[in-house]
């Protein structure tokens, strides 16, 4: 659920959860001073230690147009899945040698491991198109292993297009990545899911790869559809729609290409959250009045309610790891702040200290919360809205975004090393794009252009 604010100068009138065109009302209280913090320092793996890549252009085994399309695009692929990785330090096509080996008999590692290269390890191959089929052969040398350099080999095939070149790219990138970052697995081949306006009153959920490519809408509904939450298998998507009995939830599935059941017993039904095992679904509810978090299976048939306080609870999410824990942001004391507890609704922690919080996602290795924060929210107060990431076990937090506008709605990729995000640059809801940076603040990007909002990045 999508907390916004009021004006601060109106901060003494009654505070609006704003979801969309939702609204619920929240007493707003004079935000407790904020206590001087402590940083804690977060690396994304693209420092001094980072292993020095090359990757060189494939070699085309056959000599039509298409497979020199194809190549473009594979080569294009892999080196931007590579860059974008954050733990490799890769050699700039430019510093790279001009020769495209196609075998371990055609590499002359001298030529890479020296200066300007000077890489550590160097992915190459070849690619072609046989019998309709797109087949890339990739190989992973160590440079600096004359003797015994091979890393892996493997053969890479899917029916002949473009999109098969970006997919065959991905799975090569991923395996490199896994080999040489001790078994964490690539990212290349995970999804976003958003909510995209496509008109007045009309949002759809829509999907995309990682690095924003093949955007496409997966529902039709003609509603105002957001918090698009993947199911951890990949199957179903939760989210919220806008229909004639308010904001409810809705079940998609990604096998079927179609709407399936899920039970909404009265109220306003929002955020949707996935546990890790794929068996529960929390979300904020006001069936029972006040909007609390319950919980209930996939079908939404058998819920039951985990809060029970005074005040707004919305915006759920499981701890991925051990899925026994669940951070939420509550009104309870009046401005929005962080909370955790069990899955059972019991040991509630509070972890912001004030300020205005807002739309939290926990990471996979369960250590760190993401969240939108507003520290300073008043009346003249400096800094908005940006995304923060908070180390669980000491609350000590890190600011990952200045000055670009109103951020919201953190989600994290699954290999822990990125994060997605909603921005508008000058506020404006129509001008929210979805961004994506690494898990330390840096190498930010955009990936989508003006009316995307609410990401989140599919379990693998």
């Amino acid at each position: 659920m999508l907390i916004r604010k009021l004006s601060p100068a109106r901060r003494s009138l009654p505070v609006r959860l704003l979801l969309c065109t939702v609204a619920t009302l929240l007493l707003a209280a004079s935000s407790p001073l904020l206590r001087a913090q402590d940083w804690v320092h977060l690396t994304a793996g693209n420092d001094n230690t980072s292993i020095r890549l090359a990757a060189a252009n494939f070699k085309p085994t056959t000599s039509d147009a298409d497979t020199t399309t194809y190549k473009h695009t594979f080569d294009t692929v892999l080196f931007s899945d590579l860059s974008n990785a954050g733990i490799f330090d890769m050699v700039s096509k430019s510093l790279a040698p001009q020769s495209t080996p196609g075998s371990p008999a055609e590499m002359n590692l001298a030529q890479w491991s020296q200066a300007p290269s000077s890489a550590a390890m160097v992915a190459f191959g070849n690619i072609g198109v046989q019998n309709g089929n797109l087949v890339a052969n990739g190989i992973l040398d160590d440079a600096k292993n004359a003797q015994f350099p091979q890393v892996f080999t493997k053969q890479y095939t899917g029916a002949a297009s473009d999109d098969t070149a970006r997919q065959l790219a991905h799975q090569f990138a991923d395996d490199i990545i896994f080999r040489l970052s001790g078994g964490s697995p690539g990212i290349a081949e995970s999804k976003l899911f958003y909510s995209k306006r496509i008109g007045p009153g009309e949002k759809e959920i829509w999907m995309m790869d990682y690095d924003g490519a093949n955007q496409h809408a997966i529902t039709h509904l003609g509603e105002d559809s957001i918090s698009p939450r993947v199911s951890p298998d990949n199957s179903l998507v939760a989210f919220s729609s806008l229909g004639k009995n308010g904001f409810q939830i809705r079940m998609f599935s990604l096998l079927l290409g179609r709407l399936v059941r899920f039970n909404n017993v009265g109220g306003t039904n929002l955020s949707p959250a996935w546990s890790p095992s794929g068996q529960q679904l929390a979300f904020s509810s006001s069936r029972t009045g006040d909007p609390e978090i319950w919980v209930s299976d996939p079908q939404g048939s058998i819920a039951h309610r985990i809060t029970s306080y005074k005040g707004p609870d919305v915006s759920p999410t499981y701890n991925p790891k051990t899925g026994a824990q669940i951070a939420w942001i509550s009104g309870r004391t009046g401005l929005p702040q962080l909370y955790i507890m069990d899955a059972d609704g019991s040991g509630v922690t509070r972890m912001t200290d004030g300020g205005y919080a807002t739309s939290v996602s926990w990471s996979p290795n369960g250590q760190f919360l993401a969240f939108a924060w507003d520290r300073h929210y008043g009346p003249g107060a400096p800094g908005g809205q940006d995304i923060y990431v908070m180390e669980v076990a000491t609350k000590k937090w890190i600011q990952l975004t200045h000055d670009i506008g109103r951020c919201d709605f953190p989600t994290w990729s699954p290999d822990g090393r990125h994060i997605a995000f909603s921005n508008s640059p000058d506020g404006a809801d129509s001008h929210t794009r979805v961004m994506t940076m690494l898990a330390d603040g840096t190498q930010k990007r955009a990936l989508t252009g003006s009316g995307a909002d609410m990401p989140n990045w599919s379990w693998k």
